[in-house]
């Protein structure tokens, strides 16, 4: 669903790179959302103590976060609890999908989304787009009556389980989040205490070998916090598996920006925070020298 609204500035990434574009950007009285996954939980989050980010001497890690969260709620800038799965260019301006298949359009695009802290499988990314998805909602009509697999690293597969089931085959749904999972359809099995280890195919994806088993599969759709940032936004220029940036945090995509952990190491605070204020000064002027020369296409 698209409501119509476009946004100045779409940020993806709800941690300290994030939020200070977005507070940032909102002060230069730019129209702002953020986009931030539900079960997403910043690194800083899980640190006990930060010595290091100026000010705040020995600050819990969650303390500081949540400061960084008031700054944004005083400014009743828009947070929306899900994770974007897809961005591209339309009419000047760029459309956002979020896992719940909902629309966003934006003038400009922030990426802070950070590092997976998951390797990729053996296989993965030579079979992205041929078998290897990250959105039921976007590619799971392609295998009705097929069977496909679920790689659940956050708990949010569970739901694109069901969705899938309702015209697959068969469903696997392997679960490395936690307990259990109840599903409606009896053509779900779910497969617990278990590790993916490699994906095989030669043009398309044929097989998940795991630790125990192999599985046939047509396809397979993963689900971790955080996705190769080149399967946002495809033609994005990655560099190590980084987000390939320059000063002005500025990707090789015009209105589209990068800042955080999703562009290279320090991954610290501090230069999370700095590269996101850069990243939406940066944005700002771009956006304010479109409006002098008239409107173009991103």
């Amino acid at each position: 669903m698209d409501d119509g609204t476009v946004y100045d500035i779409c940020v993806v990434g709800g941690g300290p790179a994030g939020l200070s574009a977005a507070v940032n950007a909102h002060v230069r009285r730019k129209k702002v959302i953020v986009f931030g996954g539900r079960t997403g939980r910043p690194k800083v989050n899980l640190s006990p103590k930060v010595d290091n980010y100026l000010g705040f001497p020995g600050i819990s890690g969650n303390e500081l976060y949540e400061k960084f969260n008031r700054h944004v709620e005083e400014f009743k800038i828009p947070v929306v609890h899900q994770k974007i799965q897809n961005i591209g260019p339309l009419d000047g301006t760029f459309t956002l999908l979020s896992r719940d298949g909902s629309l966003y359009r934006g003038k400009c695009v922030i990426l802070a989304t950070g590092v997976t802290a998951h390797n990729l499988l053996a296989g993965e990314e030579k079979l992205v787009g041929r078998g290897v998805s990250y959105c039921a909602t976007c590619d799971g009509p392609l295998y009705q009556n097929k069977t496909v697999t679920v790689i659940d690293y956050t708990g949010e597969g569970a739901e694109e389980t069901n969705f899938l089931a309702e015209f697959c085959r068969k469903v696997y749904y392997l679960g490395m989040a936690g307990p259990a999972v109840e599903f409606i359809k009896d053509n779900v099995e779910v497969i617990l205490n278990d590790r993916p280890v490699e994906i095989s195919g030669d043009d398309t994806v044929t097989a998940l070998k795991t630790r125990n088993r192999t599985l046939e599969t047509d396809g397979i759709f993963i689900y971790r916090e955080t996705y190769p940032p080149g399967e946002i936004i495809p033609g994005l220029e990655v560099e190590e598996g980084y987000i390939k940036v320059n000063r002005r945090m500025e990707t090789g995509m015009p209105g589209v920006y990068a800042a955080g952990d999703c562009t290279g190491k320090p991954h610290q605070v501090a230069k999370s925070v700095g590269e996101g204020q850069t990243a939406a000064l940066n944005a700002v002027a771009y956006l304010d020298s479109l409006e002098l020369s008239g409107p173009s296409k991103p």
